[in-house]
């Protein structure tokens, strides 16, 4: 005869949930002891409870999300020293997720943050390769990393095509200018030769729309100057009006170009 009056189908239940439930919780010894004589149905219904929250603590702590993979592959342009800001993206794993880079390195005045944006105004041209990784809070955590490459140009690009030259009393040359962005530039383009006492005479002068994405618009100029030693100067303007904004660019020469024929 069993100690207390428990009635058989409560004790057959309680005895069948709490062998399930102990698989999983750490009240396994309490089980094999005498709890089961206990007449208390709140002192089992307590005892259920912390065995079923331990059940779901141990897996929380197991717990694993959809493959986490990395979506984002390539990366837009940058500008300059013009702010720049893109989100980098994941599917899948456990949230939150956190980034960081791991290899190579970013250019001068961009930072990546733990939620992957990445932001700020680069401070140097040129092509930036470097690799993320992003890792997710799942037990154990989960890592993709995924190498991306930052190209960093100019919006408003000048360069020499034709580099400046003493032709008799002549100085001609030419440059190239190119519209990197998706807007149209409204552009304007001096260029002058200063003497030695500080006296500019201009080359040449354009006022024109440059097209977006335009690519090495050549402009010409040239003129005939008196004897002296110059050195020539190229000025770009380009606004766009529609946002408000406006890029410079600048050549000088290296060395001065002498005019040695004169009146």
């Amino acid at each position: 005869m069993r100690p207390y009056n428990v009635p058989e189908a409560q004790l057959a239940v309680s005895w069948f949930a709490m062998g399930w439930v102990c698989r999983y919780c750490k009240f396994s010894e309490l089980w094999r002891s005498k709890i089961i004589m206990m007449p208390s149905k709140a002192i089992l219904a307590m005892f259920l409870s912390a065995c079923l929250a331990g059940l779901a603590v141990g897996q929380q702590g197991a717990a694993t999300g959809p493959p986490l993979a990395v979506r984002t592959t390539t990366l837009p342009k940058a500008f300059l020293r013009q702010p720049f800001r893109f989100q980098l993206q994941a599917e899948g794993g456990i949230a939150p997720l956190k980034w960081e880079v791991t290899d190579g390195a970013l250019p001068g005045g961009v930072g990546l943050s733990k939620d992957g944006m990445l932001s700020g105004a680069p401070s140097a041209p040129g092509e930036f390769h470097f690799t993320v990784t992003v890792t997710d809070s799942g037990r154990p955590a989960y890592q993709r990393s995924q190498a991306l490459t930052l190209l960093v140009v100019s919006p408003l690009f000048v360069e020499w095509s034709r580099y400046p030259r003493i032709t008799g009393q002549r100085i001609e040359g030419a440059i190239k200018a190119s519209n990197d962005t998706a807007q149209d530039f409204d552009l304007t383009v001096i260029v002058v030769a200063v003497n030695e006492t500080g006296r500019a005479t201009a080359l040449g002068y354009q006022h024109f729309k440059l097209k977006k994405n335009a690519r090495e618009f050549e402009i010409a100029f040239g003129e005939t100057l008196p004897y002296g030693t110059y050195e020539v100067n190229v000025d770009a303007v380009a606004e766009v009006a529609p946002i408000n904004q406006i890029y410079r660019a600048r050549l000088v020469t290296k060395e001065k170009l002498q005019v040695k024929q004169g009146p």
